[in-house]
């Protein structure tokens, strides 16, 4: 899990590098969080967790604080979570989450994007099997902490799996248990640099260079729209 959570953390450091695509793509999350759940990231727990992985991409206070009053102003858009899966070239395999004010028009782009790049939109459910849905906690490891001791503080909380590496620590459980792992690090005093919620394969594939050339030309393509907010794939 390690090496496929590193890849995608690196391709999205390379195609999410324009900060003028991946901050409107936070911003959507936060207005999500916020027109569900109030303006308040105190009594909103999906707002503050917007706003943490906000901060984890250096997104500005300003952005953050306009994107709320933007969800609760009598104009805002309403927007839905929607899913869209496909396969391409090499035995690829994709989960595409966006956020959309138009489904119809969403549904359209993305099936177009899958065409244009050589890849195919299946049914939704298709590939349900193939993905396992996971919270993923990150922060960074502070001198006295026992990652021994702590992996055994939060298995009761759901924690699968933890690693640690260049000081980095990654905690993965299923996204059921997002909430009570989430609550267990507030209590032990641990400073969240990022929660998210993940698709992760669980059959990751190994690909050639020239493979990968293929498959990142449909992830590109599908991420040029605006309304996509994460693609998942089956890289290993």
């Amino acid at each position: 899990m390690g090496r496929a959570f590193e890849y995608r953390k690196a391709a999205k450091m390379k195609r999410w590098g324009n900060m003028s695509r991946v901050f409107p793509r936070l911003g959507r999350a936060i207005m999500m969080a916020a027109k569900e759940g109030g303006g308040d990231p105190e009594s909103n727990a999906k707002l503050r967790t917007a706003i943490l992985n906000a901060k984890a991409e250096n997104m500005p206070k300003d952005n953050i604080d306009a994107a709320i009053k933007r969800a609760l102003g009598k104009d805002a858009q309403t927007l839905s979570e929607v899913t869209y899966e496909g396969k391409g070239p090499h035995g690829s395999l994709f989960f595409v989450e966006c956020a959309t004010d138009n489904n119809t028009r969403t549904v359209a782009n993305i099936k177009s994007a899958f065409k244009k790049s050589g890849a195919e939109m299946l049914n939704n459910g298709s590939l349900d099997f193939m993905f396992s849905r996971k919270a993923v906690f990150e922060f960074a490891k502070t001198p006295d902490m026992d990652i021994e001791a702590l992996e055994l503080e939060l298995i009761d909380a759901g924690l699968e799996e933890i690693e640690e590496e260049d000081g980095v620590v990654l905690v993965y459980a299923d996204y059921t248990n997002f909430g009570s792992l989430n609550s267990a690090f507030d209590s032990l005093g641990i400073t969240l640099t990022k929660a998210t919620l993940e698709r992760i394969a669980n059959t990751p594939l190994s690909f050639t260079e020239e493979q990968m050339v293929d498959i990142e030309k449909v992830i590109e393509k599908i991420e040029d729209d605006d309304d996509v907010q994460a693609v998942y794939t089956n890289i290993g």
